[in-house]
């Protein structure tokens, strides 16, 4: 007898390629997705998921390279945040028509953070690119969403893990992939070929402001590890208080969080922590 599974999909930057791989072995063992919730990343690959376009996605993403990510990075001089966050969403729509989020296949929410009045934001109809634009605004790194009179940044800000979002019927197994699991110290260096002027102003900005290095002086990398510690813990919280029938959980250090290049390995990991995951 097949399985129906309510997916959570955690936030987590580029490790939320981790989510893809999952969804591919929950599948492969005869588990059915019948809803999905998710914030940041997660609300991203899990719309995807309930549009039936997640396999376009993974196309594509799994043919990048690092100077691909480099430039989606649409740099800004606003004082709220370091990239708009548009041109990659702009990019997706050549092959990802916008749907609403009422006529997927799938029940979906997407959830990002009220910042203005403390609360989420549950998105679960309306258009899918705005939702997930509002969901990714990771503070200082990208600009805010103004909606409705206030400003939506990142929905891993307030729950990371949104299980309450997910629409759960009675016999449901609530299954979360937490890009927040235990880190690990074997993890392998990225090995990417390093040279030229590009590559090395790429590394210096991504380790230096958007990775939140904790042994950078600077403002961003301050601002976002501190955030990280904050949302690690409220992850962990949430799934103390919520206690999924099952975890599949991905190394907290295992990428940074623009690794987009690095897909085939990320998406690699999730299958193998799905894996482990389903068998235990």
């Amino acid at each position: 007898m097949k399985q129906n599974v309510a997916l959570v999909l955690s936030s987590g930057g580029s490790r939320g390629l981790a989510h893809i791989g999952a969804i591919s072995e929950l599948e492969k063992h005869g588990f059915t997705i019948t809803s999905v919730s998710g914030s940041s990343i997660g609300a991203v690959i899990g719309g995807l998921y309930a549009m039936h376009k997640l396999q376009e996605f993974t196309s594509w993403v799994s043919s990048f390279k690092k100077m691909n990510v480099w430039g989606f990075m649409d740099f800004t001089l606003a004082t709220n945040g370091l990239l708009k966050g548009e041109r990659v969403f702009d990019k997706m729509k050549a092959f990802i028509p916008d749907v609403n989020i009422e006529d997927m296949p799938i029940p979906f929410a997407a959830v990002a953070t009220d910042i203005l009045h403390e609360k989420e934001v549950v998105f679960t109809k309306g258009s899918f690119y705005e939702a997930a634009r509002a969901s990714i605004a990771i503070p200082a790194v990208f600009t805010p969403v103004k909606c409705n009179s206030t400003i939506l940044v990142d929905g891993g800000v307030l729950n990371p893990i949104p299980v309450e979002q997910v629409s759960r019927k009675n016999g449901d197994m609530l299954v979360v992939v937490n890009l927040y699991g235990d880190k690990k110290y074997d993890i392998p260096k990225d090995t990417t070929n390093n040279n030229g002027y590009l590559n090395r102003l790429m590394n210096t900005l991504s380790t230096l402001i958007l990775t939140g290095d904790k042994h950078s002086t600077g403002y961003y990398s301050l601002l976002s590890s501190t955030t990280s510690a904050m949302i690690h813990r409220i992850a962990k919280m949430s799934i103390e208080k919520h206690k999924p029938d099952m975890i599949i959980n991905i190394p907290g250090n295992s990428a940074n969080t623009f690794d987009f290049y690095r897909a085939k390995e990320l998406i690699q990991l999730g299958e193998n922590a799905a894996k482990e995951a389903i068998n235990y």
